[in-house]
């Protein structure tokens, strides 16, 4: 089979080979991946991929080398177990033609991949929709259930977790990389809650007419103009990019009235710094699936699932005019898109979505 990996001390350095066809065990699937998405969030998993684990999900050969995570839809072709060959499945694959799962915990709509590499991982990306029990999913939208889901999934999990802490006294919510897709989920999220702060959403001067035109942000100012023009009033800052010089603007600007300071991606994954002291709290890297986890405590299994499937099909169905989808064919392709997102040279109204064959 084809595999795409990149170099774990060079995240721009990638390479498409052929790799050995694993054995199918007892009790696992053999999944062939049909379509998938690629976004900033890719670059994210692999720059935070020894830090926070993503690199464990499917091991390499080579140490060294890294297989990125990417959100899409497979097919089983190979079964030793319940599952029918046929069945399509939604969920995280590497960027490869094809995984072995061991699948565990079979429900109508979902299965656990049990592969003992897997066990210790966060439990949210080893979950596998079965699409066809799903009552709310639409053929149509596969495309847009890799690009969207994954990314709306974190949006609703932001939206919930600030809201869920009374926005931790801020009167407004300042987002860094506000033409990111995770950051418009959420944006779009916060504008629909009662009572809810106001937006001011930062982006680069390529962006902000992008930014504007989608109509949920309050006020949008370009990284340039922090320290002008960012409103001093109690603050909560999430933090798209991982960009250290945005983050010292913001903190040097609000400085006692930053109230919160949350790092959640790193498209600017290049200029990414731990451990700077700067004024107000120290920023806090968001990991969504703490919070799910306290939400399937709180509301019961299923419960936190079933919200963030209809905030993502509502606004996957209604609010995206602003999106314009860039298919492409093969993981040759695959790696070219990988390689400019990681450059940062893509738009951010693209919504680059793979097909395999």
């Amino acid at each position: 089979m084809q595999v795409f990996e990149v170099q774990k001390s060079d995240i721009t350095n990638g390479h498409l080979h052929d790799a050995p066809s694993e054995h199918l065990p007892e009790g696992g699937v053999r999944l062939r991946l049909r379509n998938f998405a690629l976004t900033a969030n890719n670059v994210t998993y692999a720059a935070t991929g020894d830090a926070i684990g993503y690199w464990s999900f499917f091991p390499t050969p080579t140490p060294a080398a890294g297989r990125v995570p990417v959100w899409g839809i497979a097919e089983v072709v190979e079964t030793a177990t319940e599952i029918p060959v046929g069945e399509r499945v939604f969920g995280f694959f590497p960027m490869a033609e094809e995984m072995i799962a061991q699948p565990g915990r079979i429900r109508e709509r979902a299965w656990t991949d049990a592969a003992s590499h897997r066990a210790a991982l966060p439990a949210v990306y080893n979950e596998y929709f079965r699409l066809a029990a799903i009552p709310s999913h639409e053929p149509a939208l596969d495309d847009l259930m890799g690009l969207l889901y994954p990314l709306y999934a974190t949006s609703f999990v932001l939206a919930d977790y600030l809201s869920d802490n009374d926005w931790f006294g801020a009167e407004q919510i300042v987002v860094a990389s506000a033409s990111s897709k995770t950051a418009i989920g959420m944006m779009q999220l916060i504008a629909e809650m009662p009572g809810a702060p106001a937006i001011t959403a930062l982006t680069s001067s390529r962006n902000v007419t992008f930014v504007e035109g989608l109509g949920v942000a309050d006020k949008v100012l370009t990284y340039t103009s922090i320290g002008e023009k960012l409103p001093k009033r109690p603050s909560v800052y999430v933090d798209m990019s991982g960009n250290v010089e945005v983050r010292r603007a913001v903190h040097e600007t609000l400085m006692q009235s930053l109230a919160k300071s949350i790092a959640v991606g790193l498209s600017h994954w290049d200029k990414f710094e731990q451990g700077v002291e700067l004024p107000g709290p120290q920023a806090e890297f968001f990991f969504a699936p703490a919070q799910v986890k306290k939400r399937r405590e709180e509301w019961g299994p299923g419960v936190v699932e079933g919200k963030i499937m209809a905030a993502w099909h509502r606004l996957a169905s209604t609010r995206t005019d602003w999106l314009h989808m860039v298919p492409h064919q093969g993981l040759d392709a695959a790696a070219t898109v990988y390689t400019d997102l990681a450059a940062g040279r893509t738009d951010p109204s693209e919504g680059h979505v793979v097909t395999l064959s």
